[in-house]
C-alpha cells in the first residue's frame, strides 16, 4: 500500500518544495492550505503529474474546527498516515520593534505557528501511535519545519522568533513521547529561503547574502528543504530522532 504524507501549508513555498520531493518518493499526498481549492488546482495538478494521488484539505490549523476537519478528511480519503510534515506558518504581519508588537499580531503568530501546530500534531500523533501498535513494522515519522529564528533572535521579529522557539521545544517533547512507539520526530530549521514569505525584504536578504550572511553564497530554495525531508522519511538518517537539521547555508555557524 502506498504511503501517505500530510503536508501543512503544502501548496506554496517551502511546503510545495516538500510536497514535490515526497511525491518523487512515491508518497500520496494530503495537502493542507487556507486557500480555496480552486485557487490551488494548477499546483495540485502539477504534483499529480509525478504519478501520485493528491488530495487538498482546506483549513486553518489555528482553528479547532478546521483541525478536526483536516484530520477527518485525511481519515476519510486515505484511512492512514505515514508522515506528518508541520510546515504551515506565517511571518509577522508587521515588522516592528519588540516594544511595539501588538497583542493581536502576537496572537496570530502564536495561534498558527505554535498552538495550531501543537494541537494538530497531538491528534495525529495519537493516531500514529495506534497505527504503529497495530502494524509494528510500519515506518512512520513526524517532521517539524521551524526556522533559524528559533535560535537567532531579531528585535524586529520578536514574536515570530518566540513562536519558532516554542515549536522547537515541541519537536523535542514529541520526540520523547513518540519514542515509546518507535516513531522518530525531526526538526528542520530553514535559513533564508526564497519564497513569497520574504517578498517585502527580498532585496535586503539578497544583499545580506552578498555581504556574507551565509557561507554558501546564495539564498535557499524550497527544494533544498524538500530533499532533506525526503532523506529523513526514507530513513537515511537512522538513530537520529529528536535531532535538529539546519538548512541555512552555514548561516548559524559562529565565525570571527
Amino acid at each position: 500500500m502506498s504511503k501517505v504524507a500530510l503536508v501543512t501549508g503544502g501548496s506554496r513555498g517551502i511546503g510545495l518544495g516538500i510536497a514535490k520531493a515526497l511525491a518523487k518518493e512515491g508518497y500520496n499526498l494530503a495537502i493542507n492550505g487556507v486557500r480555496e481549492e480552486s485557487q490551488t488546482m494548477r499546483t495540485l495538478e502539477e504534483i499529480r503529474t509525478l504519478g501520485v494521488r493528491v488530495e487538498y484539505l482546506q483549513g486553518n490549523i489555528a482553528l479547532k474546527n478546521d483541525r478536526e476537519e483536516i484530520i477527518s478528511g485525511l481519515r476519510r480519503k486515505f484511512g492512514k498516515i505515514d508522515v506528518l510534515v508541520n510546515n504551515a506558518g506565517v511571518a509577522p504581519r508587521t515588522r516592528c520593534d519588540v516594544f511595539d508588537i501588538s497583542e493581536e499580531d502576537y496572537d496570530v503568530l502564536m495561534d498558527i505557528n505554535q498552538k495550531g501546530t501543537f494541537f494538530l500534531t497531538q491528534e495525529i500523533a495519537k493516531w500514529m501511535s495506534e497505527l504503529k501498535i497495530s502494524s509494528p513494522h510500519s515506518e512512520l515519522s513526524i517532521v517539524n519545519i521551524t526556522s533559524v529564528s528559533a535560535e537567532i533572535a531579531s528585535v524586529m521579529r520578536g514574536a515570530y522568533c518566540m513562536s519558532k522557539s516554542a515549536s522547537s521545544m515541541m519537536s523535542t517533547v514529541f520526540a520523547i513521547k513518540m519514542a515509546e512507539f518507535g516513531i522518530p520526530v525531526y526538526e528542520i530549521r530553514p535559513g533564508v529561503i526564497e519564497t513569497d514569505m520574504i517578498e517585502a525584504v527580498r532585496d535586503t536578504y539578497h544583499q545580506n547574502v552578498k555581504n556574507g550572511m551565509t557561507l554558501e553564497p546564495r539564498m535557499g530554495q524550497p527544494e533544498d528543504i524538500g530533499k532533506v525531508v525526503a532523506a529523513l522519511v526514507r530513513g537515511d538518517l537512522p538513530y537520529s530522532t529528536g535531532q535538529i537539521i539546519s538548512v541555512d547555508g552555514g548561516m548559524n555557524i559562529k565565525r570571527m
